[in-house]
């Protein structure tokens, strides 16, 4: 199905009847990634999942988005595909933004529930060699953007994204790019998780890949902390996509968290 959303055309699932629940994919990928989530809801809930913009077969923003960008979408799409109050369902990125609109004062969208698989959104904590990784790309870039770099080695840039960047961002276009790097910069440290999350209303479930290396398990441990309420479910042996890795316990727990 598609339909426009603030002049962005927008493709999105929508299958089942009964409660809602809005599902939200991560970054890369697009709603039909989570078939194992839509098929198991869908013969007892109304589930809708967007392609995000920037994503699958939703047209990209004219502008590169923050982490407030994609929600504010949230709440128009909500609007657009009639959802009063919905269960958010959100992995990686997709949970970045629930954290962002749930931790909203006053939050726009009635949310009674919320389930984050895997979710972005706490600031990284990395050893010596990402550093190393990442100062050593600045530097390179900075040499790069020198006029006489630039008209001696036109591709030189481009060279250096690709030996550094991550497959995401060397996969992404030039706006995605960007909005890429803006939501890592807005990341929370936990102290400014410990304000913004207090905020959060909705009975909030965390499910964690044990072995998740793109957003570890102390994440997950943080955002328990720091949800009021909130309960942490891990999956032992999986990974970043942890609801793939081990969705016979993940369909038993949303089905218990879910009612």
């Amino acid at each position: 199905m598609e339909t426009t959303i603030n002049g962005l055309r927008v493709r999105y699932i929508d299958e089942g009847t009964g409660p809602e629940v809005l599902l939200l994919h991560g970054w890369g990928a697009e709603a039909s990634v989570y078939r194992l989530i839509i098929d198991h809801l869908s013969s007892r809930f109304r589930v809708v999942a967007p392609d995000l913009p920037g994503f699958g077969g939703s047209e990209e923003p004219s502008a590169p988005w923050n982490t407030d960008d994609f929600a504010d979408f949230v709440v128009a799409f909500a609007a657009a595909a009639g959802l009063r109050e919905p269960v958010l369902i959100g992995h990686s990125n997709g949970g970045r933004t629930i954290l962002r609109l749930l931790s909203r004062p006053g939050c726009p969208l009635p949310v009674k529930k919320a389930v984050l698989i895997d979710a972005a959104g706490m600031k990284a904590r990395h050893g010596a060699d990402y550093y190393m990784k990442v100062y050593s790309f600045k530097t390179a870039k900075r040499l790069v953007n020198l006029p006489g770099i630039r008209r001696l080695f036109p591709d030189a840039a481009e060279k250096v994204k690709k030996k550094f960047g991550s497959a995401d961002y060397q996969q992404a276009s030039d706006i995605m790019r960007q909005t890429m790097v803006r939501l890592l910069g807005e990341d929370m440290s936990e102290a400014d998780a410990a304000v913004r999350l207090a905020n959060i209303k909705a009975s909030t479930l965390l499910i964690w890949g044990e072995e998740d290396t793109a957003t570890p398990l102390s994440d997950g441990q943080a955002l328990e902390r720091l949800i009021p309420g909130a309960g942490l479910v891990v999956l032992p042996g999986a990974g970043h996509f942890s609801f793939a890795d081990r969705w016979g316990q993940c369909s038993r727990v949303l089905d218990s968290f879910l009612g």
